[in-house]
């Protein structure tokens, strides 16, 4: 059957449950749904994502969420904890490991034990599925700020219905965004449809009253990747979610390092979903925005990395950001401890309080960047819609496949990846490659000539070897990969 942008009919849904709950013995612990749905009401104000983030967004507020995860219950219990009460987080998150990613759950089952014998985490996250509902709530239970759920799942049925059910009030992913960047051989019919599971489930939750936060995952591969790429992915995302019925969307955009070009892209951003999302009658949904601190390679000095955290948490503060995703001091050297994911939300919040009360950056350089990417976003995705003849899941896959949807450095077969950038002389991203990007004559001259620019000040041809330098740059202490 033809994948299609279609609200999942009750008992299609209620049959494919069986089967996924089924697939790990835990997952029975989330069979009866009226019982999550009776504990997912008794969760405080205090606690609920989407209540918290629209009380930021009203109030032009930016909230702090850290990434962290481990897999042992009671270290990972007092970590968030930590991240809680001495880093000040706003908004808690909980990273499932890589095994259970990849719905592997009797690799899990061994890392988990060994991890228990041991008494340290050798899992790189925290194992949800094979912890089952009643572990969760004890996590839940524990912390006193809305937690998310962030992975990386091509197919995340079973670890959504655990979750939720466990009374985690967020839920990070999509079709796209969790397969194409992390997945090699993931056809996006496979896993549009399983999402459409996940975004299902969430609508069920919301029709009791029971408003749940979803989130795409805004910056896909997290190397230069141009605005309108994400923005088209997020909008596209958004709208086949809230057909499923979900009701509070978060869309995310990784900083790219430009300070105009940022601003100008969570203002494209909020504009152009809440323009799609009404064109289609889809308006009622609540929107946020989340600003990912700086997503490539860090400088390995604690004091340069820092700095880097700032000028995220600068423009996160200045564009208004519903929330920043914080990054750590330690992101050069490997997994971060504790401290220094504390160490990255106090940098943050330092800025945020000295940003946030000022009078927005306006100019025409940021209006003229905003209106560029709106106009580059709105180009791919009337071209997939119209490759959908009028359905976005069906554009989606069409779009894939004709190179109208791509993504630079993307490790997914499903793709093209024939898109490839490279920042300008400022430092702002462009396309050197556009690959099949349905972009006008005008458009690309833009780029082309801003890398024009760029080359004639380093004295070199328009090159690849620009986009090799651009990627080390930020680690090597410069936004601009300039010959030196």
């Amino acid at each position: 059957m033809e994948l299609l942008d279609r609200k999942l009919p009750l008992d299609i849904l209620m049959a494919e449950r069986d089967e996924v709950l089924a697939t790990w013995p835990t997952g029975q612990g989330a069979a009866d749904l009226d019982a999550a749905f009776s504990y997912q009401a008794g969760c405080p104000p205090q606690k609920q994502f989407a209540r918290v983030l629209q009380e930021a967004e009203t109030d032009g507020a930016t909230l702090m969420q850290p990434r962290a995860g481990v897999c042992l219950l009671a270290s990972h219990i007092t970590l968030l904890k930590r991240l809680q009460d001495e880093g000040q987080a706003d908004l808690l998150p909980t990273t499932i490991d890589s095994y259970t990613r990849q719905n592997r759950y009797e690799d899990v089952n061994t890392g988990l034990t060994e991890s228990q014998w041991e008494g340290r985490s050798l899992l790189n996250g925290f194992p949800a599925v094979n912890y089952g509902v009643a572990v969760c709530r004890q996590v839940s239970e524990a912390v006193g700020r809305p937690i998310q759920i962030r992975h990386g799942t091509p197919d995340a049925r079973l670890l959504a219905e655990i979750t939720l059910a466990g009374g985690f009030t967020a839920f990070e992913g999509g079709g796209i965004s969790y397969n194409v960047p992390y997945a090699k051989n993931v056809p996006l019919e496979r896993s549009l449809r399983d999402w459409q599971y996940v975004d299902r489930l969430t609508g069920l939750y919301a029709e009791q009253g029971i408003v749940l936060n979803r989130e795409p995952f805004g910056p896909l591969t997290g190397t230069l990747v141009p605005p309108c790429i994400g923005h088209a992915i997020g909008v596209i995302e958004a709208l086949l979610a809230a057909r499923q019925g979900v009701q509070d969307i978060t869309l995310g955009y990784g900083q790219c390092g430009n300070i105009y070009q940022d601003i100008a892209a969570v203002a494209a951003l909020r504009r152009l979903a809440r323009r799609y999302l009404e064109r289609f009658d889809l308006g009622e949904v609540s929107l946020s925005t989340a600003f990912h601190q700086w997503m490539g390679g860090f400088p390995p000095e604690e004091d340069k990395a820092s700095a880097v955290i700032a000028l995220g948490a600068l423009v996160a503060a200045a564009s208004r950001a519903t929330k920043v995703i914080t990054k750590t001091p330690h992101e050069a050297i490997g997994i971060p401890t504790a401290e220094a994911n504390i160490a990255g939300l106090r940098a943050t919040q330092q800025i945020l309080k000295m940003v946030g009360v000022q009078q927005p950056i306006e100019s025409p350089a940021i209006e003229q960047e905003t209106d560029l990417i709106e106009r580059e976003t709105t180009s791919i995705l009337e071209s997939t819609l119209q490759l959908g003849e009028g359905d976005w899941a069906r554009g989606t896959v069409r779009a894939a496949e004709a190179g109208v949807l791509d993504v630079p450095f993307a490790p997914s077969r499903v793709l093209r990846s024939a898109t490839v950038p490279a920042r300008d002389l400022h430092g702002a991203v462009r396309f050197l490659e556009f690959g099949n990007l349905p972009l006008d004559d005008e458009v690309k001259a833009f780029h082309r000539d801003a890398l024009e620019r760029r080359a004639r000040a380093e004295h070199r041809s328009v090159s690849f070897q620009m986009v090799t330098d651009d990627i080390y740059a930020v680690s090597k202490g410069w936004l601009v990969g300039v010959p030196r």
